[in-house]
């Protein structure tokens, strides 16, 4: 029998979680909830019911998972722990400095309810922080480096697009070259955050506008680009609908450290992924950790959970002897 899949909120990253089931075979889409009137919400898959989200809890025992979609700002902090009065859920939560908090909310709905919630499930807070951890665990001696990129920043795309004057723009997060192969190299050097990233920003002005106060406000923005060396480029809506419309993203996490009795010998963990699609692979992995809650709450376990916490094998639908004689 195939794992029951609700998604709850039908922007990108929900349209990327029915592209996920597609390629899930053992899950299946019960329902898609919106904030929207459910008639003007078309989704993919044939036969499956767009809700109201007001109305989820009529769905509340025809699903095993639901798989939140929301941001992270206003969104998952009041309905994931809401929603793990009455379901399983999964969510992407990625506000680094609040997620102590809102894993507090959420195991404590959770066990109230015996359910499962698995929280802040994607590349970063997710793949990347698992292997931050693998990482730390293999070289205790070390240092740590994170890269994002190159790829598009929806927040200071946005941040560009509140600027007077500016029709539509989008930024790339770019690694310094040097830097990345300074840290690969082993070396260990101390970078600051212009020295580690630099930022591509294209931008399309309203007719008429002034590109010389728009570019020198967004070199100038504090807490998005004064700290970075920032390119501004303008560019016409068709270019930036032909060369810039889609969501790519992706970095690498290295760790370098050295072993030995007179750490002789050094060493160089490098994770790394290249995303065509932020959204439609972080749907992906929210799908592989929605397998892991099923399996969980199937056994029993209750509460609020990380990434941290689930095993390899939870994540996957092969058996253990499978796993065991072909990816071992």
């Amino acid at each position: 029998m195939a794992i029951r899949i609700g998604i709850f909120g039908y922007g990108n990253l929900g349209r990327g979680i029915e592209c996920a089931i597609k390629h899930n075979p053992d899950t299946e889409l019960v329902a898609v909830f919106t904030r929207r009137d459910p008639a003007t919400v078309t989704i993919q898959t044939e036969g499956v019911k767009v809700i109201a989200a007001d109305d989820v809890l009529t769905m509340k025992d025809e699903i095993d998972v639901m798989v939140l979609c929301g941001g992270s700002a206003t969104d998952l902090p009041v309905q994931t722990p809401e929603l793990a009065k009455n379901f399983n859920v999964i969510d992407s939560f990625d506000t680094h400095a609040r997620i102590p908090e809102h894993f507090a909310n959420v195991d404590a709905a959770a066990k109230e309810a015996g359910k499962i919630g698995i929280i802040s499930v994607g590349w970063d807070p997710g793949m990347f922080s698992l292997n931050r951890v693998y990482a730390n665990c293999i070289l205790p001696g070390g240092h740590d480096y994170t890269f994002w990129g190159k790829g598009v920043s929806q927040g200071h795309s946005d941040a560009i697009r509140r600027i007077k004057g500016v029709k539509d723009a989008r930024q790339y997060t770019v690694p310094v070259p040097a830097a990345l192969e300074a840290v690969r190299n082993g070396e260990n050097p101390e970078l600051t955050t212009r020295e580690k990233h630099t930022r591509e920003c294209y931008v399309v002005a309203e007719e008429g506008a002034d590109l010389a106060r728009i570019e020198k406000e967004i070199v100038t923005m504090p807490n998005y680009f004064s700290d970075y060396d920032t390119t501004v480029n303008f560019i016409t809506e068709e270019e930036l609908q032909a060369n810039h419309a889609g969501i790519p993203h992706g970095g690498s996490v290295i760790r370098t450290g050295t072993t030995g009795w007179n750490d002789q010998n050094k060493h160089v963990i490098e994770y790394s992924l290249k995303l065509d699609s932020n959204p439609e692979f972080t749907s992906s992995v929210l799908i592989a950790y929605a397998r892991a809650a099923y399996k969980l709450s199937q056994a029993g376990v209750t509460g609020c959970k990380t990434v941290f916490d689930i095993a390899p094998a939870d994540l996957s639908p092969l058996s253990g002897e499978e796993l065991r004689a072909h990816m071992l």
